[in-house]
């Protein structure tokens, strides 16, 4: 016999004595649960210590733990106390709402539990499994308890929302509780509700802080890995990892229109529709209201978003849902990526929690930090790479320049086996004209539209350059005069019919410098310029040095 129990009519002294002796145990009983607690115990193992130290302090045999599930609004008995019979027959069960509410109506409520009688309630109406023992009453009379008696506790957070409920069956002693032992009961009782919702409130900060943690991991690393992709890739599966979403998406805005396309990933497969899919910012930012806002996050119930977008925005549906008013159910998440000006650059999407719960706000603020860490480091790669760029490449008209020629030159002039080499020098005859009458931001437009037109001509193996203001080279790999001739002649007729008017009354000189590999890469540099000048003095449009 685990705890003393004393029928009512003992005299004063005695009922003293167990009080006492009932006090003693019950703190026992509190400090193992704070005791748990306090060293970080996981849930499970908390809940085993609950029902352990309520079974030996209040003197029933079984105890059993039924938690609240909010992802599907039901209760899992998670924690079972007794014999093997019990713990087969109700570990695992699951039991909805409806099967609780005639069980926890006010008339079985006594000092603060609900004790129903074995002849008080109808159980064939009955919806969830129970365990009844086998055999008589210990103790005849209405002070013994009943096999079919049933007394149930609540358990309630600090706010006072449900944590789950606390039964209890097969008193040692075999008797019914007292007012006072159900008094003592539900304060126990509320003790187990405090180490539970302590025990759950430091997972979920743990997880949080393993999201933190992740997000410093990933900002070490990112110094490291500075291409966008490896940027982007690294955000999806760092929220993935850290803030438990199985699938991740970011979609970056294509340069010039309202397109967004998948740019990063995490947990998709390649065949998934939402990998290559292209969505339309101005229909997904219709989600973008404000009394969907949670720490800069958008989290939309599906009805709301798919009234608000078009059916062509609809690429995938969450499979990870659940049930009841705090369960993930088909929501859209999406944080839009603010770019340094803040503008809209792109948007993240995350799917499927884990939990099949709506994420908390402090799940929600890592996202957002998740996503504005991606952005800030996107523009410092978006940065670094355009410097890596404008070291060999014009700011104008993105073409490579002196530098870069300079550079080609002398490693097509090292290969080991001889290939000939052509050099096209060109000047714009009147380039000045037209800055002269349209001003310098028309002449920039003009050069940026020349220097794309060179790019498009070239062939696949050559290279087009800005040499410096109006002029402009050619290295044409493997080829001979008539190569060279071929491609200027492409270039004067895509110039005089160009579409802008300004374009098409450009005109240029022409040098043209061919080359084994025999021959000094400075020296070819040379001829070319030369022979473009001598083109330029005798007004004879090409030139071929000899």
């Amino acid at each position: 016999m685990t705890n003393s129990r004393t029928p009512t009519g003992t005299n004063g002294s005695d009922g003293a004595a167990v009080a006492r002796a009932e006090f003693a145990s019950s703190l026992q009983g509190l400090l193992a649960v704070s005791r748990a607690v306090r060293n970080g115990a996981d849930v499970a193992s908390v809940l085993e210590t609950i029902a352990a130290a309520v079974s030996s302090t209040l003197g029933f045999q079984t105890v059993v733990l039924n938690v609240y599930r909010p992802e599907w609004d039901d209760f899992y008995v998670q924690t079972v106390q007794g014999s093997e019979l019990v713990r087969t027959a109700l570990l695992g069960q699951v039991y909805n709402w409806d099967s609780w509410k005639p069980l926890l109506h006010p008339r079985f409520l006594r000092a603060g539990a609900y004790f129903i009688p074995n002849d008080a309630f109808d159980w064939s109406t009955d919806t969830g499994t129970r365990f009844v023992p086998d055999g008589e009453p210990l103790i005849d009379g209405p002070l013994g308890w009943h096999p079919n008696d049933e007394l149930f506790v609540p358990l309630e957070r600090s706010d006072g929302e449900i944590l789950g409920i606390m039964s209890f069956g097969e008193p040692f002693e075999g008797l019914r509780p007292t007012d006072e032992q159900l008094a003592l009961v539900v304060t126990l009782a509320s003790h187990a509700a405090l180490a539970l919702e302590t025990a759950q409130e430091r997972e979920r900060l743990e997880r949080h802080q393993r999201g933190l943690e992740q997000l410093l991991r990933v900002s070490s690393q990112l110094p490291q890995t500075m291409t966008t992709e490896a940027i982007l890739d690294s955000v999806c599966e760092a929220v993935q990892e850290a803030l438990g979403f199985d699938k991740v998406l970011i979609e970056l805005r294509e340069e010039g229109t309202e397109l967004l396309r998948p740019a990063a990933s995490a947990g998709w497969e390649e065949n998934e529709e939402a990998r290559s899919s292209t969505l339309d910012l101005s229909r997904i930012s219709k989600l973008f209201d404000p009394c969907f806002e949670i720490a800069g996050c958008y989290l939309v119930p599906r009805d709301e978003a798919e009234r608000r977008v078009d059916p062509s925005q609809v690429v995938y549906e969450s499979v990870r849902n659940g049930r009841g008013p705090a369960a993930w159910n088909h929501h859209w998440l999406v944080v839009p990526l603010y770019g340094t000006d803040g503008t809209v650059r792109g948007i993240l999407w995350a799917d499927e929690p884990q939990s099949r719960l709506l994420p908390t706000e402090n799940v929600l603020q890592a996202l957002r930090i998740f996503a504005n860490h991606a952005m800030e480091a996107l523009a410092v790669a978006t940065q670094l790479a355009e410097t890596r760029f404008l070291a060999d490449h014009d700011p104008l008209t993105r073409l490579l320049n002196r530098r870069a020629l300079l550079d080609e030159l002398h490693e097509a002039g090292e290969p080991s086996v001889p290939r000939s080499l052509s050099l096209v020098f060109l000047d714009l005859d009147n380039f000045k004209e037209i800055n002269d009458r349209h001003g310098h931001v028309t002449g920039d437009r003009v050069l940026s539209q020349f220097g794309s037109l060179l790019e498009e001509l070239v062939r696949t193996e050559d290279d087009a350059f800005r040499v410096g203001g109006d002029e402009f080279a050619l290295l044409l790999r493997d080829a001979g005069e008539s190569d060279a001739r071929e491609v200027v002649a492409r270039i004067v007729d895509a110039v005089e019919s160009n579409i802008d008017p300004l374009v098409r009354v450009l005109t240029a000189s022409f040098g043209i410098a061919t080359s084994g590999c025999r021959q000094e890469p400075e020296e070819l540099l040379r001829i070319a310029d030369e022979a473009m000048y001598q083109a330029k003095r005798t007004g004879t449009r090409i030139e071929v040095a000899a």
